[in-house]
């Protein structure tokens, strides 16, 4: 009980983070009224198509948004690279509305059905930049990696609320009204979100900062030299060139597989294992909704673990053996148990890999990443439910369930070696405590920082050693981690150093020699930047570089 209550802490203390983070608050709830309108819409077109066209008209205008959208995605997510994220979330809100709108007067009218199934469908498509872009905005909008995970698991909690509450919405207004009410409704949900993201306060551009873990996007960016095919397809060549974002993917969809698959063989458990016939689909998909709520809180309470990549892979495990569970025991409670853990799953999968990806993707590309992902998902989602009818036909209900879930487990369980290995490439880098606490770094967003401490190198000197001398030039920027020491010039004490404390500044940022020496105390612990990481951390970024300027000034005249 007391590891339960601890859990439930940490998950509050979570989702309190996030929601005192104002960006981070404001992007929640207008996804909230956003999403909750979409379920709405949803529903409200779904009953509009089935009434003009039956349930051939559903499944086909279903299939063909579904191959537009992973069409369009990759060059979707091109345009939230090139123009600020803000903007780009803000633009789709209000050319998703302008349409939506239209698609309420036009089946209020009644004249054109053709006319509606166009503009619905470029509705749809219009929200592919949305989603690549709030996901490349939110890093820029947290404090540090566990409220980025954190926030991508509020986002995931009010999506399943929302699963919820829209269709429940669209269901009772339209007993009440009519189809262009629900549509109308879906129109000022978008209004709201716009109003609320066009508020949001995004920092200033942040410093680029090489290191081993971050993408290369090199490829992907040529001065604007490329062409518009070639630059939208960055996503997938970063994706391939990058052994972990590609072991993320392809891990992923292997449960997308499993998503598309159960497009079919959910409502063939309906039938066959319950009591409600295929009705009973609605029970099942309300019990993998309850799971989906646990299961962000599940992803929040585990943001401060660092256990990203494992959970994920996890995640993914537990989308596959519930089959196993229904194949082995073909009961009702089987059938509701197995939902219920793959509700619980989906968002820590969803909830990781988004939070993996913003972590991994260097910001130039990481909407067209996150568009290249959302592809490759669909998909993979494609090839599920294109699969599994073939199966069932084949071998029946219970081997297919065996033979799914076996599969994707044996692809999967291979990877926990490397998942693991990211678990420790995700881990706060050493020194990077360290770096909060100096006022010097204080303006960089978190992922900024994190880069910057990944370049930290480690020093050890004994007591009464010359850490650097008057004179000599000048190569690292030193931050003492443990131990004193004092600064002397020319035989005078200047000022002492104590733990937390950093000196070295004034040569890398005059390009001069070393105006003073700086000698150990005590057996001390020193971290350093080389002169190149140091001065591409200060001078990528205005604020740093004035707080560096004003530190250099306080120091200068007493040397």
């Amino acid at each position: 009980m007391s590891r339960v209550g601890a859990a439930v802490g940490e998950t509050w203390t979570s989702l309190a983070t996030v929601m005192r983070n104002d960006g981070l608050r404001r992007v929640n709830l207008a996804f909230a009224g956003s999403a909750i309108g979409d379920w709405a819409y949803a529903t409200a077109i779904t009953v509009w198509v089935y009434q003009v066209g039956g349930v051939t008209a559903v499944g086909i205008w279903g299939t063909v948004r579904l191959v537009l959208m992973a069409f369009v995605t990759p060059f979707a997510s091109t345009i939230a690279d090139r123009f600020p994220r803000k903007a780009v979330m803000v633009g789709t809100d209000l050319v998703r509305a302008a349409l939506i709108a239209v698609t309420a007067f036009l089946i209020w009218d009644g004249v054109n059905t053709w006319a509606v199934y166009v503009i619905a469908t470029l509705a749809a498509l219009a929200a592919a930049p949305f989603r690549p872009a709030q996901a490349a905005l939110l890093p820029k909008l947290v404090r540090s990696p566990e409220e980025l995970t954190s926030a991508n698991g509020v986002a995931s909690t009010i999506e399943s609320l929302a699963f919820f509450a829209g269709p429940a919405i669209g269901g009772i207004m339209l007993t009440l009204w009519s189809v262009p009410v629900v549509i109308v409704f879906d129109v000022l949900t978008f209004l709201w979100s716009a109003l609320l993201v066009s508020r949001v306060r995004v920092p200033a551009a942040e410093p680029t900062v090489e290191t081993p873990s971050a993408v290369e996007s090199t490829s992907a960016e040529d001065d604007g030299g490329e062409n518009f095919l070639k630059e939208s397809m960055a996503g997938f060549s970063v994706i391939r060139h990058n052994k972990d974002l590609l072991l993320i993917t392809l891990v992923y969809a292997a449960q997308t597989v499993v998503a598309g698959a159960s497009l079919v063989f959910g409502v063939e458990i309906a039938v066959q294992m319950t009591d409600f016939g295929p009705s009973g689909i609605g029970y099942l998909d309300s019990v993998l909704g309850v799971g989906a709520l646990l299961g962000g809180l599940v992803a929040i309470g585990r943001a401060s673990k660092r256990k990203l990549a494992t959970d994920f892979g996890v995640g993914v495990v537990f989308w596959a053996l519930p089959l196993l569970l229904v194949a082995i025991w073909p009961q009702m409670g089987a059938a509701f148990l197995a939902m219920f853990i793959i509700g619980v799953a989906n968002p820590v999968v969803d909830v990781n890999a988004s939070t993996i990806l913003q972590r991994l993707a260097d910001d130039k590309v990481m909407a067209r990443v996150f568009g290249a992902l959302e592809t490759a998902l669909i998909a993979s989602m494609a090839l599920g439910s294109i699969l599994m009818p073939v199966m069932v036909s084949l071998w029946g209900l219970r081997w297919s369930l065996a033979v799914l879930g076996l599969m994707i487990t044996l692809v999967v369980l291979p990877a926990f070696v490397r998942l693991r290995r990211l678990d420790a490439v995700l881990g706060e880098p050493e020194g990077l405590a360290v770096l909060r606490g100096l006022p010097l770094f204080a303006p960089l967003a978190p992922k900024s920082l994190e880069l910057v401490a990944q370049q930290l190198g480690r020093r050890e000197v004994a007591a009464g050693e010359t850490i650097i001398r008057e004179g000599e030039p000048g190569d690292r920027f030193y931050i003492l981690e443990s131990g004193a020491a004092t600064t002397t010039f020319d035989g005078r004490v200047l000022s002492h150093q104590q733990a937390g404390d950093e000196f070295g500044e004034i040569a890398l940022l005059r390009d001069v020699p070393r105006t003073a020496t700086v000698t150990a105390d005590v057996a001390s612990v020193l971290l350093y930047l080389e002169r190149e990481h140091f001065l591409a951390a200060v001078t990528g970024d205005n604020e740093v570089s004035n707080r560096a300027e004003e530190l250099v000034a306080r120091r200068t005249p007493t040397y």
